[in-house]
Parts: C-alpha cells; structure tokens; sequence
C-alpha cells in the first residue's frame, strides 16, 4: 500500500483488529479421518468440470447479505458476490476487488483503488459509481454498516478510485469491511441497487466465480461457473487470493432433515453436507470413501426479549445466567467434548489470543438453580409461562434448546418450547410478542462491538446508554492497548446488563465425498478452488 507514515500505522492497527493468530481457527478432534484446515492448496492440477452438489441444511431468506445477518445467506452468497477487501487465513486485511487503499493523516478518508477489467455477470464492467450505490446502500441499511459507519459515505473520485469519507477515525472500518459473514458489504451493479426494496434486490448479479442460475425453494440454489471471471494472481489463502470455480455446477440442496443428508452422502447423491448432525459422525467415520473435517461454528447463545415480558428486568436475565449448567447444555447441543467449548468471553475460544479478559469470569457457568429461584422471586416472576423458541434445522440450536427448557424447569420456570423452520424463525424472532428468550448459535463476528447481541435492532433489542459510551470508545480508540482496556469494560458490562446468556462456543461437522478436493473453512465453508474428482 502506498501511504503516509501515520497511515501506515493506522493500517497494522487495523489489522490486529482482526481476528488474530497463526492458524488460531483450528479445532482439535480425534480420529485419523478427520481434519480441520484453513488454507487453500495450489489448485493447478485440480480436476475441473463436473458438479458440486452440498446437503445444506437451512434455506435461507435472501442471498442479499445487506438486509440479511443470516450466515445461510453469507456461505451462498459469497460465492456470488464479492466485497472491496478480504482476509487471509490468519485474518490479515487483503485486497479483493480493491487494489490498494490509502488511509488519510487525520483518519477520515479511505481512498480505494480498484482492480481493472472485472465484469459483473451481467457482463458489465465494475466502476467506482456501483462500489459507491452498494457501499451507500449497505451503510444505511445493514446492521454493520449503521454501527460502524454511522453519516459516513463513499464517492466516486474517478472511474476506479472510490473514497470513505468517515466523521471521525475508525478503528474498526477495515476489518468490519473486510468480513465475509452475515451482513458483509456486497458490491453490486449500480443498476441492481437502485432497483432494489426493503426486502433486498431483485436480481442476484455479483463479480464472484460463480453466478446464480435457479432457486427453486424448500429444494436446490443453484450457481454456476462464471466463465468471464477475473480471479486476482495471488496464491489463494483463506478468502484472499485466486478465486477459481472448479466445478460447472455448485447446487446447494436443502436437506434439513439429518437422516436424509446422510443417507445422501454414503449414498453419493451429496458430495458435501455441511453440518452433520454429531450423532451420525461416527457412522460416517467408517466410511473409507468419506471425509471428516471439524471447524468453529459459533457461539451457543440464549437471546431475552428486552422490549416485553419478564426479561426487561435485569435481575431476571441475571437470573438465568446464574442458574443453567452451560456444561449440560452443550453436552445436550454438541453430544462430546470435542465438538464444544466452555468460554466465558464474548468472543469464541479461538480468538482469545486477541481478545482476551477476565472480566465476569466468576458469574459464568455457576450452575446453582437455587440462587436463579431466589433472583426471579425478585424480579417479579409469578409462575408465567416463558415461551422459548428455536429452529431444528441448526442441531444444536435445538439440542441445546431442550436441554435449556429441562433446566428452567428446574428452576421452577414453567416453559413451553416452540420450534420453527430457519425462514420461519427469523421472521418471528423479529416480533417482540412471539418469544421470550430465542435460542441462537451466532457466528463468530472479526472484533467485539460487531456482535449481533449488541445493537437496538436485533432480536433481543438490546438498548443501553453505557453500552453507547462503551461502542464510542472502543471504536474510536488510539491504539490497540487503549482498546484492550475498553475490551474489559465490554465484558464487564456484558455480565452485568445480561443482552444474553452465553452457553458456549461450538465445532461443526462436515463431510464430503474422497472425490472433492481442497474443501476449507474460514467463517463458512469455502467453494471456490473446489474440485470434484469423481
């Protein structure tokens, strides 16, 4: 990057913002088939052509990543759309459809150079006019992008240089920019946007390797190679680099149910599932023409309705927290210790090289349904039933949710367990009358104030003048040391506001077919560089 001094300190700040470490994504497990890895290998002589066909379990409402946090969404999605800046594998900021940027002395501008020559598959050349409509459009209407960039915009300097004008210097932007999960900063033609409602766009036209081709809903997405596309030169690595479609034909098939997905996958109808459902591992494990790979999924997480009901008292969602044995729990959720981990922190295990604290340690896990009685007594409780609601197509959202229910019980709490499709799920989690506490497994987020629980207008509607002052701070800090310090103030007020109840941070399994080849995780599974060699 060509940039000032000040700049370039700006930007190493940034980047240990990011998820931090060597390899710090990868999960332990046992077993001589199974494997956990991050980084794509050369695919010069991969075999190309043919389809890839992956058992997905959740459909998703939209592949529109601006009005959607879902990470069904995102793991589609991504292979459609593409963003300004990526990371690699060890969460170090890359560029992507940016060549290089430059950060202003005072921290205000961004200024984005971008890559030449890619064409959206509408056959339209990128320009700074549709990096400036998506990039507006996902500011003012994803989550993301009115937490982190609140009265910022971008423009069009010339045809390939876009600039972000900030109010104030942001130490989050790049990272927050450069993340490939739910809510990710889509480019898209500028045409699209402008045609696009509340609900999202209407037409699904990215730069990615693949293109959408079909949605036929409750079966099959189905993306197809993009033969025009300009992958960057360097070596892939996590979501940087060469992005190659390998396949003719990615479809993504929705098989909620976990029966039929293995059933397909030992019978080749599937060449990928991507959650198997723990249960069945060990079946598959004795399959020499199957492959087992474990990754970070998310954090295991109970969600109070903080508009209405019992849990706009603090001392009720205290509480709950106080009360559940997170062991047992996840246990129910994830069936072995292998596949889960207890964590007190708001971020996930794998990031505390990065993000460490202490904070509310002691109040974490305390497994004492006595004090939770005593505590709900005094926060009104009169015996009403607590409506929780989950979905089955995410196992352990709804393993975890029974295993929940059995110990609010014990409690005293008299429950009622409401279980939906994923569709169905997200729209009801939006009405502040339908539930009482949702069971969630979020995705893991690239720093600590993007975290879902956090903002006014997700499920939970966590609403929190300390909390503000705490976002403001934390953004806006000078250095990373400064940030620490805020970090334990985060964490510190997270115990004591309760948004949530964290359970604990969970692996999930996929599988696949001996036959694909350079399948990898980073925030999802990847598709890209994936050859199917049957």
């Amino acid at each position: 990057m060509k940039s000032p001094s000040l700049a370039k300190k700006l930007c190493l700040l940034l980047l240990t913002f990011s998820l931090a470490g060597c390899g710090a994504q990868t999960a332990q497990n046992e077993g001589a088939k199974t494997e956990t890895k991050t980084e794509a290998k050369p695919a010069a002589d991969a075999k190309a052509g043919g389809e890839l066909k992956v058992a997905y379990q959740a459909q998703p409402q939209t592949l529109d990543p601006h009005v959607t946090t879902s990470q069904a969404s995102a793991t589609i999605g991504r292979n459609v759309f593409e963003t300004l800046v990526t990371v690699d594998s060890r969460y170090q900021i890359k560029p992507m459809l940016a060549d290089s940027w430059e950060q202003s002395e005072d921290g205000k501008t961004i200024t984005f150079r971008l890559r030449k020559g890619v064409r959206f598959h509408n056959g339209k050349e990128l320009t700074a006019d549709d990096v400036v409509a998506s990039m507006n459009r996902w500011i003012t209407t994803a989550s993301a992008g009115k937490d982190h960039f609140k009265d910022a915009r971008f423009e069009a300097k010339d045809a390939h240089t876009a600039v972000l004008h900030l109010q104030q210097p942001t130490a989050t932007a790049m990272p927050v920019l450069a993340y490939l999960g739910g809510n990710y900063p889509a480019i898209m033609p500028k045409e699209i946007i402008e045609t696009a409602d509340p609900k999202g766009v209407k037409d699904y036209v990215g730069t990615g390797p693949f293109q959408f081709k079909e949605w036929k809903q409750d079966q099959y997405i189905h993306l197809a190679k993009y033969p025009d596309y300009a992958p960057r030169e360097e070596a892939a690595d996590g979501l940087a680099g060469k992005r190659e479609a390998l396949v003719d034909d990615l479809y993504f098939q929705f098989t909620p149910d976990a029966s039929t997905q293995v059933a397909g996958l030992l019978s080749g109808e599937y060449d990928v599932a991507a959650d198997v459902s723990y249960d069945n591992v060990e079946r598959l494990e004795t399959d020499s023409n199957i492959k087992i790979e474990v990754a970070p999924t998310g954090m295991l997480t109970l969600y109070f309705n903080k508009k209405k009901g019992l849990f706009t008292n603090a001392k009720a969602r205290q509480a709950i927290g106080a009360g559940i044995d997170a062991e047992s729990i996840l246990i129910g959720a994830y069936t072995n210790e292998k596949y889960y981990k207890l964590n007190h922190s708001m971020m996930m295990y794998y990031q505390l090289g990065q993000w460490s604290s202490y904070a509310g340690k002691e109040l974490y896990n305390q497994n004492n349904p006595e004090k939770a009685k005593q505590m709900l007594a005094e926060a009104g409780y009169k015996g009403d039933e607590i409506k929780i609601v989950t979905s089955r197509d995410y196992e352990d959202m709804y393993n975890g949710a029974v295993a929940f229910q059995q110990q609010l019980e014990k409690m005293g709490v008299k429950t009622k367990l409401e279980v939906y499709d994923w569709p169905t799920f997200t729209e009801l989690r939006n009405d502040e009358n339908k539930f009482d506490i949702l069971v969630i497994t979020n995705t893991p987020k690239p720093e600590p104030s993007s975290l879902a629980f956090m903002r006014k207008d997700f499920p939970g509607w966590t609403d929190s003048p300390e909390l503000d002052k705490l976002l403001a701070s934390f953004r806006g800090a000078a250095n990373l040391e400064q940030a620490k310090a805020v970090y334990d103030e985060l964490q510190k007020w997270f115990y004591e506001y309760v948004p949530v109840v964290k359970i604990g941070d969970g692996n999930s399994v996929s599988a696949t077919q001996i036959s694909v080849k350079n399948m990898t995780w980073l925030d999802g599974l990847i598709f890209w560089n994936v050859s199917n060699q049957k």
